[in-house]
């Protein structure tokens, strides 16, 4: 069931893989260049989308060698990808990487660099019953909205 394809309207992606037979994370690489100004946060595309069973999530943290080759980092620190954002209707569950330049100089990521990587996981839930949202996810990034609770 968990695996990773190729999303809409992209042509040239690379599949996340493994670096080695022990690694716990799939490396996601750039699907184009991106150029980051200093102090700025980008969406790193990488045309990839990924799906997985009810219960799990893919989690997304920076390779260990992003900051100090590139000075770059995930400003959230990791990213979550929840399995009803395969396929969703506003980019068919693409997934894009925001990356922040802490350095004072451009930098330009080459399509094909390595810059992160996902490990999935299984979630567990509350014992008590959740309150289901009748919400269909329809984006990515806040799709969810930022409404306060009442």
């Amino acid at each position: 069931m968990r695996g990773f394809e190729k999303a809409k309207g992209y042509t040239h992606v690379y599949l996340p893989r493994r670096s080695t037979r022990m690694s716990a994370g799939y490396d996601f690489a750039v699907c184009k260049d991106h150029t980051i100004a200093p102090k700025a946060i980008v969406l790193a595309e990488t045309g990839i989308k990924a799906r997985m069973g009810e219960d799990e999530v893919l989690k997304i943290y920076p390779r260990s060698s992003l900051p100090r080759k590139f000075g770059l980092t995930i400003p959230n620190n990791v990213g979550i990808i929840d399995p009803d954002y395969y396929g969703n209707e506003e980019n068919d569950g693409a997934i894009f990487i925001q990356l922040y330049n802490f350095r004072d100089e451009t930098v330009t990521i080459k399509k094909g660099t390595r810059i992160a990587q996902g490990i999935f996981e299984k979630t567990l839930r509350a014992d008590e019953e959740d309150e289901e949202s009748e919400e269909e996810r329809r984006g990515g990034f806040g799709s969810t909205g930022m409404k306060a609770y009442e």
